[in-house]
This record gives structure tokens, sequence and C-alpha cells, in this order.
């Protein structure tokens, strides 16, 4: 697939018909599987609008333009879904499609903008109204949160993303360190003693140790030299996701029918997920009306400040299938799911009996097909599919993170500013649940979408780099202060310094009332603000039915009680 090339002068960039052009290149991109034909004939009717014609984020790459690309592709897939509803009215030659590049924007960094009881991700005074989901400390103590994060290595200009995830211990020990060290004061202090001990060991040696204790590190690439290793080889020509049939016996599903206007009222959504790009695709469901439940293990630990925007409009419970009691509960939900979404560590879900190909017999066996979406990093073909990763991984390994150590004017990689790769991973995994369903409702069958992170940052390379003299207007605006950062600043250093200058530089954007929904959640007992959805489509109601709340807050049970939460205005 080629890059697109810009053909205006460099004087009037345009994010609005970047987007467009994006959505153009998508719309080609794909065979009518993974993407109907009936979705480009739906181009024309797409209208990107912006207060600011221009990106806000000081990232060299056009993600805010390729994000509103694909919430574009969401909605058309989403709008032709609709148009299977016998009666839908407006009729599908009327009804518009808007995308806002500020609600884009916003959706690609939602946690630091949702707020509960009024305090934000980074605010020390907000760990009193979280559930402490956070079991191993790996978020809480500073020394193990560090031990995600880049560091240089042995070798001269060369650099390893070591990542602790949500368990340190293993990753410290490995590299030689105590899993805890209360004496380390200091960010200095701790990045000294971490990176000292990474420098001892070469990218081989690291590579070595992280397969032998299954962790999830990679080396930094430029992407160029990625491209030349066999996985990068294997991934590079593929589309960005992929959707595909994997039981062809069930017969055709319509939609639920509803009086109402919310597409996937009916539609009942299992989430397997942690952390961020997984539970964002239950989270786009949820705002087309699909009852989402989010099932997590009482024994696996989650970052809990995620859980205020990640969990907005479902329900959460507790169970673990590695119990008789756990599974059975589970499956008396599976019983009645229509899509299923894993975000674990590759064939975690399925070695436990509920992956992709179970699902499919199961299917057969109920009369009624499934949708079962993956999310993973790195993508489903080449010698690293299996291998687990997190947003920094990915970022890492295709080459994100150098193109963003050249766009700060420096020859080492860091990582870009938010979990940015995450939400448009998230924005990909909705499209392949609502391309299943739109397959299941005219075809029959169950289906399997594939989305990963890798194939987000790919899709950034293959769209091709901001211009550079839009790059150097965003250094200008952005000014020393973001400029300084490096590579071994921690990831809540680097998007808080950015967060701080985007205030100031942006007033009239971020943090402004209209791009957030505000809401009581009786579970938090506080006010809950989240970003509000991006698309627009015409005759569909989009938004959320309930406040978010703590993993674990709901029986796990498919019937509704009375809902406390309500919006304020």
């Amino acid at each position: 697939m080629s890059t697109i090339m810009n053909s205006k002068p460099a004087t009037a960039y345009s994010s609005k018909e970047e987007a467009h052009n994006i959505l153009q290149y998508l719309c080609n991109a794909f065979d009518s599987i993974s993407l109907p034909c009936g979705v480009a004939s739906r181009a024309d009717r797409i209208q990107f609008v912006a207060q600011r014609d221009q990106p806000y984020f000081p990232i060299p790459f056009k993600e805010t333009e390729t994000t509103a690309a694909l919430k574009a592709v969401e909605a058309s897939v989403a709008s032709l879904l609709a148009d299977t509803r016998q009666g839908d009215a407006p009729s599908p030659a009327q009804r518009e499609i808007v995308i806002n590049l500020e609600k884009t924007t916003a959706f690609l960094f939602q946690a630091y903008l949702a707020r509960v009881g009024g305090y934000g991700k980074l605010d020390k005074q907000v760990k009193s109204l979280l559930k402490d989901t956070d079991l191993l400390h790996a978020q809480s103590d500073a020394y193990r949160r560090m031990s995600a994060n880049l560091y240089a290595t042995k070798t001269p200009n060369e650099y390893y993303h070591i990542h602790g995830s949500l368990e340190a211990s293993t990753t410290l020990k490995m590299i030689g360190l105590e899993p805890f060290r209360p004496d380390l004061a200091t960010h200095e202090q701790i990045v000294e003693t971490i990176e000292s001990a990474v420098k001892k060991f070469t990218v081989a040696d690291l590579e070595k140790l992280n397969a032998q204790h299954r962790q999830a590190g990679v080396q930094a690439f430029p992407h160029t030299e990625f491209l030349k290793t066999p996985h990068g080889k294997a991934n590079i020509g593929l589309s960005p996701w992929s959707v595909e049939n994997i039981e062809d016996k069930t017969p055709k599903i319509p939609l639920p029918s509803h009086n109402n206007n919310r597409l996937l009222s009916g539609i009942k959504v299992l989430e397997l997920c942690r952390i961020i790009a997984g539970p964002t695709v239950t989270r786009i469901l949820g705002e087309y009306g699909a009852e989402v439940i989010k099932v997590t293990s009482p024994n696996l630990s989650d970052v809990p400040f995620f859980q205020v925007d990640g969990n907005m409009g479902k329900r959460a419970t507790d169970l673990d299938l590695k119990t008789p009691e756990g599974r059975e509960t589970f499956e008396k939900l599976l019983a009645e799911a229509d899509v299923v979404v894993d975000g674990y560590r590759p064939e975690a879900i399925a070695k436990l009996g509920y992956g992709p190909r179970q699902l499919a017999e199961l299917a057969s066996k109920r009369g009624k097909g499934f949708v079962y979406v993956n999310e993973n990093c790195f993508g489903y073909e080449g010698e690293w599919a299996n291998r687990a990763g997190w947003q920094q991984i990915a970022d890492c390994v295709t080459g994100v993170a150098w193109e963003q150590g050249k766009f700060m004017g420096r020859d080492e990689p860091m990582v870009p500013p938010f979990p940015i790769s995450d939400y448009g991973t998230g924005c990909i995994g909705a499209i392949t649940a609502l391309v299943g369903l739109y397959h299941r409702a005219t075809r029959g069958g169950s289906w399997h979408g594939k989305a990963s992170l890798l194939h987000y940052d790919l899709l950034l390379f293959k769209v091709g780099l901001l211009p550079e003299h839009v790059q150097q207007s965003l250094r200008e605006t952005m000014g020393p202060e973001v400029l300084a950062l490096r590579y071994h600043n921690s990831v809540d250093q680097i998007s808080g310094t950015v967060l701080r200058r985007m205030r100031e530089v942006f007033p009239e954007f971020v943090d402004n009332p209209k791009y957030v929904d505000k809401w009581y959640s009786d579970k938090y007992k506080a006010e809950v603000c989240a970003v509000k959805p991006v698309a627009e489509i015409e005759g569909l109601e989009i938004g959320f039915r309930r406040a978010s709340r703590p993993n674990g807050s709901d029986e796990a049970k498919w019937e509704v009680d009375e809902e406390k939460d309500y919006r304020l205005e």
C-alpha cells in the first residue's frame, strides 16, 4: 500500500482535507469482507468539521486526521448496519455523518481529560475516590512503575523498552534489581538505578531474558529497521484490520427490534479486556446502545484511573474463569452474548475454552452466530505475533518512538505523549465488531475481527508524516519545556508536561465542557466527566446509558437493575 501524498502547497495544509484523503485511502485498502462495499459510497456524505484546521498534538504523525478517518469508517459501517433495520429513517441517501476533529483529538487523550469528583489522572487526591485494583503496586510505587520505560542499553544508540506491565517484580529481578526500593526518593534516582542495570545488557541479551521470563519488552527500532525484520516484512503489506468468517451454518440475525434510535439496543457484549485499547472497543459499542458487561478477574491488576473513562456506559463484574463457579456464571452470560471482545495475551482466553474457534462451535450448537473481536499488540502474522505487548511496546517496535525523538530534535527514541495508539486501535476494533454484526445480519454465520496496536501504528506511517512546516509550528507552539523532555522521562511526566502546555496554548479546546459528558456515578458516589462520542449520524442517537464504575461493581447478569446514575447538565 502506498503512502498518501499531499498535493497542496506546504502553506495550505488542512487537517480536514487530509482526514478526507485518508478516508479515501482506507476505502480502497480492504476486501469487501473486512470493509463492506457500501462504506465507500457513503464517503461523500461525511463532513469533517474543525474549530482549528490544524493538529493539536506535538507529534509528527497525522494522529487526529487518521483517527478522524477511522471514525468516519466506523460511522459509515454503523449507518450501513442501520440500513438493515426495517423502517429505519432517514433513508441511506439522506443520512448525514459529521466527524468533529476537536472531538476526535479529545477521544485520543480522553484518560487525561476524564475526571472523578473533580480530579484528573495526575491529581494525587484522586486516589481516594478509586477502587484499588493495582494489586501488585506496579502503578502506585514510583520505582516499580518505572519498570515499564525506555532505557539506553549496553550498545551505544540502541534503546530498549522494558515493560514490567502490571507486575513489576519479574522484570526488575530479570535485570538484577530488587522488586522494591523504598530508599529511592526521586525520579532521577530511580532512572539512574534502573538504567544502570539495563545498560549491562545488549538488546540481544534483553530479548533472550524477555523470552525466558515471558515479559513484554522490545527494542526501539527506527521504522526502516523494523521493516527489515521478518515481522516487519510479514506485516507491512497487510491491511490495518481484518474480518473473517469462522462458521457459516447459523442463520442471519437481524438487529433486535426496538422503538428507539440507538443502533445496537438489545445487542449484548462481553468484554474480556484491561487497560485502554480493548475497553475502548466496547466503550464505543456502548455509545451505539449495546449492553456491555466488562468481565475482569478479581486476581488480576488493572489501572484504577483508566476505569473512569474506559468503563463509561458499561456494567462491570468480577469472575475468576479458572474456577468452576466463575466458568458456570460466565457461560450463562455467554449463552446470550452477541459480541465478545478479547484483549488479553494471545491465546490466553482460548486456553480457557472461550476463543473464537470454540465460540464458533458454540454458535452452531445454539443456532446463533457470534462476533469475536481480538485486540493485541503485534498483529496476527509473523514471528512476534504471540508476544505480549502494550501501547508503548508497539510505538517502540514500529518506529513511532524514533520519529517522535526526531520531532523533538534529538537522536534518540521517545514514547509520544498520551496513549494515542491505544485509542486509535480501540476505534479499529469497534469497526471490526460493527462489520461483523453487519455480516451476521446480512449473511449469517460467526465473524472474527482482528485489530492490533502495531497495525494502527503502521497505518500512521502509510499515510505519511505531517509536513515539516506543520511539525515546526507545533514545536514552536509547545516551547522549550516540552522540547526538553527525554527518552527516560515517564509516561505521566511526558503527558503531564504536554497537557499543561496544551491548556495554556489551546484553552478554547482543552477542558472545554462541550466536549465532555458529566454524570453522577452511583458506584463512585461522585461526579464523573468523560469525553463524549465522536461520531454524529443523522437519525441515530449516540451516547452513554450510564456513568462509569470501578471494575467488579455489578452482578454478573444481563438483567439491568434500576439505574441510579444520571446525567448532569
